[in-house]
């Protein structure tokens, strides 16, 4: 299990938002902290301490200087995430992402759109793209969400869904959207469904609130899951985790 940093961003500063807040407005969004340091700051962080394959998020509009800044920083250290659509992957990769992240642009109308995954995996490479398979639960499983993640999707999560899309990218980033930001455990139903049927690298992130989570995550993700923390981070203005002390566990 790896520790994947990150940076999110969203006009432009680096920030933790509650990410089931974001909508097409702000009126309810949930920023946990607003950092006064620009992007650059912590991707040569990140690159300091050897911490290969984390990802920057934009969150939004006018996060594309800051992206690109961050990546710049460390190129071919980062994936870049946020609105990837066939006409920019390229660019961002030109401009020093390793990979690029991608969920909305291959879905359609609530399903996903094979047409334009295969496009994109023709434009790319399988081997520099990364599937957002970030989740809610619904009924009877987890489903994608899209879109700031406010729109479901059919696409359910399951060991099936898993092993077709692997053919398509080289690794999936799951964020467990019912938790995510908002410090209050980790979604091990979720790990446990990943664990049991992950065919290439997958990232899993939310709720994350001490090293203690960290250690259920190796437990319940069998050792096969890596891990990204946002707003538990000190570095990120939380209490419950030192950077330092991720770095080392990381380590171990």
């Amino acid at each position: 299990m790896r520790f994947r940093p990150c940076i999110d961003l969203h006009d432009g500063k680096v920030k933790q938002i509650v990410g089931s807040s974001l909508g097409e407005d702000q009126a309810g969004l949930r920023t946990n902290f607003s950092s006064q340091l620009p992007p650059a700051y912590y991707a040569e962080l990140y690159r300091r301490d050897n911490l290969v394959g984390g990802h920057v998020i934009m969150l939004g509009p006018g996060n594309q200087l800051a992206a690109a800044e961050a990546l710049a920083a460390w190129p071919g250290g980062m994936q870049v995430g946020g609105g990837i659509t066939e006409a920019n992957a390229v660019a961002w990769l030109d401009q020093g992402a390793s990979h690029v992240i991608v969920t909305s642009h291959v879905f359609h109308d609530g399903r996903l759109d094979w047409q334009r995954l295969r496009r994109l995996v023709q434009l790319v490479g399988k081997h520099r793209l990364v599937l957002d398979l970030s989740c809610r639960w619904r009924q009877d499983g987890y489903y994608v969400v899209t879109d700031r993640w406010q729109k479901f999707t059919d696409l359910r999560v399951s060991p099936e869904t898993l092993e077709a899309l692997a053919g398509f990218c080289d690794e999936f980033l799951v964020h467990a959207v019912d938790v995510e930001g908002k410090c209050m455990g980790i979604d091990t139903r979720l790990l446990e469904l990943l664990a049991e049927s992950i065919p290439v690298p997958t990232t899993y992130a939310g709720g994350v609130t001490s090293l203690l989570d960290l250690d259920r995550i190796r437990a319940s993700g069998r050792g096969r899951i890596d891990v990204t923390v946002g707003s538990a981070l000190d570095i990120f203005g939380g209490s419950g985790l030192r950077y330092q002390d991720v770095v080392a566990y990381h380590g171990r």
